[in-house]
């Protein structure tokens, strides 16, 4: 082949490839409508089209969590006035009253004043006796600072006098049982006598000792009207320091004894109060 016509070959290939990208270049793009653009997006969004382009699985997991959701929202009477809330209300109050009934059968057996069928022993006490429960009830009240309401000490003192006690033993029974009651301020010398390994005590602190160790931080005595005893606090319960002469309030004290007498030790979960001083702040 001469140079010519190799020449020649060459440029009837590059017209070739010319016209060709001409023809491509000539095909018309293909291009959604407006009206395709929408029809698209309502069929995608429309809630039969829901799991389209998912598994099989995963559309057997949309359906499932489908049919809870329906299921759990379905109520057999889901009218607008429905009492449905109501009638349940009611089956809890049913079994909740059987349930305190059986309870007070079992207190009863024990202690025959749990009985709600028992009258009330101050419908049997006269005027004047009623009157002086109902004082002496008050005395109570104000003596021990207790939460409990002077109606029910009254009643308390009623119940001991008609077991027999006269007025003045039945006041002190009742008195002891709300001082040795849980969570109450014990009288130093009811410690022997309370039942419980943590108390709650206050008075006003006489002595102060140097500790002999050093993992003591305090120790000395406290004392009220009722008696004294001392008291242990421990450099790890981390407790604010008292001083000789004030009046503190201990809550959660551990009690012990050693060689006969009783003693408190403040722990980690004890607290100290410091009532006259709180009273000073306040005013």
């Amino acid at each position: 082949m001469s140079i010519e016509n190799s020449i020649g070959y060459e440029g009837w290939h590059e017209e070739q490839r010319v016209e060709q990208k001409a023809v491509v270049d000539e095909t018309p793009e293909l291009r959604r409508s407006v009206e395709q653009e929408i029809q698209g997006t309502v069929d995608t969004n429309h809630y039969e089209a829901a799991g389209r382009g998912l598994t099989l699985e995963g559309e057997e997991r949309l359906k499932a969590r489908e049919w809870e959701i329906s299921r759990t929202r379905t109520r057999w009477d889901c009218r607008a006035d429905s009492d449905r809330e109501a009638r349940t209300r009611a089956v809890v109050e049913r079994k909740n009253e059987a349930r305190r009934r059986r309870f007070e059968e079992r207190a009863a057996s024990v202690d025959k004043w749990a009985d709600s069928k028992r009258v009330d022993p101050r419908s049997e006490l006269s005027r004047a006796e009623l009157a002086s429960v109902n004082q002496q009830a008050w005395r109570i009240h104000e003596r021990v600072r207790t939460g409990t309401t002077t109606a029910a000490l009254s009643k308390r003192v009623a119940q001991k006098m008609a077991d027999g006690a006269d007025i003045v033993d039945a006041s002190v029974l009742v008195t002891e049982e709300e001082w040795l009651a849980p969570g109450m301020v014990v009288p130093i010398g009811k410690l022997a006598a309370t039942n419980r390994s943590e108390v709650c005590i206050e008075g006003r602190v006489t002595v102060l000792w140097e500790p002999t160790t050093p993992t003591i931080s305090q120790v000395g005595l406290i004392e009220d009207e009722t008696g004294t005893t001392k008291f242990t606090a421990w450099t790890k319960s981390d407790m604010k320091l008292v001083r000789e002469g004030e009046w503190v309030r201990f809550r959660g004290v551990a009690k012990s004894w050693y060689e006969g007498r009783v003693s408190v030790a403040l722990t980690g979960w004890s607290r100290v109060e410091f009532p006259e001083r709180e009273r000073s702040e306040r005013l």
